[in-house]
């Protein structure tokens, strides 16, 4: 954002203060000055100058050999412009002299022989347009030797300011004068109003309707009669053009010029063209076509709020007018649109046109509702000025419900404890007041604070004090010699992320990082999504809610790359809707963090030592459980085994912890496979890694081992399929002697054979007893009993 020195000082005392100080107040308090422009030096040295005579250069046909009289002297130069002629008084650069366009200097030359002695200067190599078709013809009054910033009033000094988004107040030049006001506790001077109304009332020629209070809360407009379009006076051009804006006629230029100066947006109707002199500001219920100011047509989405006339649409609300509506040379009478539109709204349909313009750019940061009135009566009382024009008395203002301004509570002693040192009570009182905040409530130890709608970033304390330091000066935070550092252990919130990181990589896996958002279908493939209000496109328009989605799309990548042996994973947060109602509070939702593993392809290649070998669900167990291992909780997870197909998983399996899920994996179904477009088998498993660091692993300690020999058994039984696992094992443990130690799943088989009902599971029993030998007789008495006790509990069959 380009701002002038000059319009500055109309509404804060600046003498002396150095443009270096307000650069560095300015870049130091927050608005970054990235580039000044000074224009005393810029054009150091270029003068007004006379043209003598003119004859042609005797070497070459489109060069002239011309007569300057520079104030003192007659010198000789050569000017290749075809508009050189005599009598004329320009722009003339002296040998020594720095063109700005370039930036080379002017020295002695002989051009085709002839003698130089400086440089007539065009448009385009003043930097004041991009006009090189001749060179700048000046005022036939203006006096040879006159420096040309006195003739064409170029003694400005233009700052190119980076405003953060957070500080919608400071897109203006009343905005950033509020800033320095505060930083060298001078007034600030805002405009005052003198509005000279005619006695026909602007209800009675015009009116205002709004449909659609929750984009556009606040529509203000007045009307002037008998306007006479023309050219800006040369005050207002001057001002414009140094920020780099173009002069059309006087009733635009005035609506720019409040834009730049109030930070809020205006438009201006033609009243006589609006049908019915009326406006409605409502959103469009169907997607259809608006030609806009530029000529263009564009394609206007749903819900794009838009301002109307009694018959159709006139103006793209805050964003860009149309063509059916705008100020021409036969305009006389005028309705000045100021108002206040919801900042998301204007966003979206500034993302979906593809169009930004100066008004969207501040509407989608948040303008202030409460300058809407007072901006219009500024640019009716301009206009008017300019115009020649009346105002009709009155403002149409539609504001059924007024935005209220926040009021907080500031500690003195939580502004020391947060800065670190004291700043005094007077100082912090005028640092608030200066920023246009109201003190109210102040006692010995707090204020109420009234924060202004213009600031929108002001909620909480917290953003006061943050006031307070920047207005104060980082400069001017004390130095402490001394810290003093308590030696007590410090906690690493990444610790576990990052050793989780370490083992998976130790386990030979190549860490994937996808993006956050994902399409709804791929978001509703495991979990009930939340949406983004302003989505960028379809396919990033929910937050993810499963690492799945997103691993799955990295296979498909990789397969396209032709890379069909993948071990991946990745670590990072998911998020999730609790229900179908909306979301009002962050209690709505759930965030937590996961970590998700991906087998897929090869896990040995062929050799001559060596068979092709796939990966499988058994690989994909290895793999976790030998990660469960690695983090000591391999004694505290059980594992439960589905062999029915759900909405992702052919088959899978699971992790807990007493009774919560921690896991789940398998082997992913074809049809979700087909709708990644990948055509290999690809093994997940995803933890709850939030869950997993909760856990404390049992203490590791030292057992002393076994001095008597174990006796191993094995029984396989054909169950109903719906038998599960971990029941099996639990009624095995509940009815076993305490000799059995141990029972662990070894194989899980499924053929035709068995029954289309039916699985064969097999177990592996571990007996032994510390303090002594076992027989095999009494090891086969408990192993008989379980036989015949599991064939009864689950109508299961010994497998022979």
């Amino acid at each position: 954002m380009k701002i002038s020195l000059n319009w500055l000082k109309q509404y804060i005392d600046l003498n002396e203060i150095s443009t270096k100080e307000i650069v560095d107040k300015l870049t130091m308090s927050g608005l970054e000055v990235e580039d000044v422009v000074d224009e005393n030096e810029l054009y150091k040295n270029l003068i007004v100058a006379e043209v003598r005579s003119v004859a042609k250069h005797p070497n070459a046909n489109k060069l002239t050999v011309c007569e300057v009289y520079d104030g003192k002297e007659t010198l000789q130069v050569i000017c290749g412009a075809p508009n050189v002629a005599a009598d004329q008084k320009v722009v003339f650069a002296p040998i020594g002299t720095i063109i700005p366009n370039g930036n080379f200097q002017i020295k002695k030359a002989k051009i085709r022989g002839v003698e130089s002695n400086g440089m007539i200067c065009a448009e385009d190599e003043l930097l004041l347009s991009d006009d090189h078709s001749g060179i700048m013809v000046l005022d036939s009054d203006l006096k040879p030797g006159k420096p040309i910033t006195e003739a064409l009033n170029l003694n400005d000094v233009i700052f190119e300011i980076a405003v953060t988004p957070n500080r919608p107040d400071a897109l203006s030049h009343v905005g950033v004068a509020r800033d320095l006001s505060a930083l060298f506790n001078r007034d600030l001077n805002l405009p005052e109003i003198n509005l000279k109304e005619s006695k026909v009332k602007a209800e009675n020629i015009a009116s205002v309707e709004v449909s659609d209070f929750v984009n556009c809360p606040r529509y203000s407009a007045t009307v002037v009669m008998n306007v006479q379009i023309k050219e800006s006076p040369e005050w207002l051009k001057n001002l414009l053009t140094k920020i780099g804006l173009r002069p059309i006629n006087n009733i635009v230029d005035v609506t720019n010029f409040i834009l730049h100066e109030l930070g809020q947006p205006l438009h201006a109707f033609d009243l006589d063209l609006l049908e019915g002199k009326k406006i409605i500001v409502k959103s469009t219920e169907q997607e259809n076509e608006f030609v806009t100011l530029d000529s263009k047509e564009r394609k206007l989405p749903p819900n794009t709020l838009m301002i109307c006339d009694a018959k159709r649409e006139v103006a793209i609300a805050g964003i860009m007018g149309g063509e059916n509506s705008e100020i021409n040379p036969s305009t006389k009478n005028i309705l000045i649109e100021s108002a206040y539109f919801n900042p998301s709204s204007i966003r979206k349909t500034s993302k979906a046109l593809q169009l930004s313009t100066d008004s969207s750019y501040r509407f989608e940061r948040g303008t202030d509702p409460s300058i809407t009135k007072y901006a219009a009566e500024r640019a009716a009382q301009l206009i008017a000025e300019l115009s020649g024009g009346e105002v009709a008395d009155g403002i149409l203002d539609v504001y059924p419900k007024v935005i209220e301004r926040k009021e907080i509570t500031l500690r003195y002693q939580r502004v020391t404890k947060i800065l670190g040192y004291e700043i005094s009570k007077e100082k912090i009182h005028q640092i608030l007041s200066r920023l246009g905040l109201a003190l109210k409530d102040i006692d010995e130890n707090s204020l109420l604070v009234s924060v202004p709608t213009f600031r929108p970033d002001l909620e909480r304390e917290i953003d006061l004090i943050e006031e307070i330091a920047r207005i104060n000066g980082y400069d001017n935070i004390p130095v402490v010699p001394k810290i003093n550092i308590t030696l007590e252990k410090k906690t690493d919130q990444q610790k576990f992320e990052d050793d989780v990181r370490i083992i998976i990589s130790s386990l030979g896996f190549f860490e994937m990082i996808n993006n956050p958002l994902e399409s709804e279908w791929e978001a509703r493939l495991t979990g009930n999504p939340i949406f983004l209000a302003n989505p960028q496109s379809a396919e990033m328009s929910c937050l993810r809610t499963s690492l799945f989605a997103g691993g799955l799309n990295s296979v498909k990548r990789n397969l396209n790359y032709g890379i069909r042996n993948m071990m991946l994973f990745e670590v990072g947060n998911v998020f999730q809707k609790k229900s179908d109602s909306t979301i009002n509070t962050f209690d709505d939702i759930s965030e937590k963090q996961n970590l998700i593993l991906i087998l897929s392809g090869n896990e040995e290649e062929k050799s001559w030592y060596n068979e092709e070998k796939n990966f499988d669900f058994y690989s994909l167990k290895g793999f976790v459980n030998s990660f469960i291992q690695k983090i000591s909780l391999d004694n505290q997870l059980t594992d439960s085994y589905y062999s029915s197909e759900n909405e992702i998983y052919s088959y899978h399996f699971t992790k807990n912890f007493k009774n919560q899920l921690i896991g789940k994996g398998g082997k992913v179904k074809k049809d979700v496979l087909s709708k990644f477009d990948i055509n290999q088998d690809v093994f997940v498993f995803e933890f709850d890694l939030s869950a997993l660091k909760q856990i404390t692993p049992d203490v590791k300690k030292y057992i002393e081992p076994l001095k008597f020999p174990k006796i191993i058994r094995d029984f396989a039984f054909v169950f109903d399929k719906s038998v599960q696992y971990l029941d099996v094992k639990n009624f095995i443990l509940e009815k076993a002697s305490s000799l059995l130690k141990s029972v662990e799943l070894f194989d899980i088989f499924e053929r035709e054979s068995l029954g289309s009902d039916k699985k064969s599971m097999a177990f592996t029993l571990e007996y032994y007893d510390e303090s002594r030998t076992l027989t095999e007789d009494e090891v086969d008495k408990d192993f008989n009993y379980l036989i015949t006790e599991i064939s009864k509990k689950f109508n299961a069959k010994l497998r022979g």
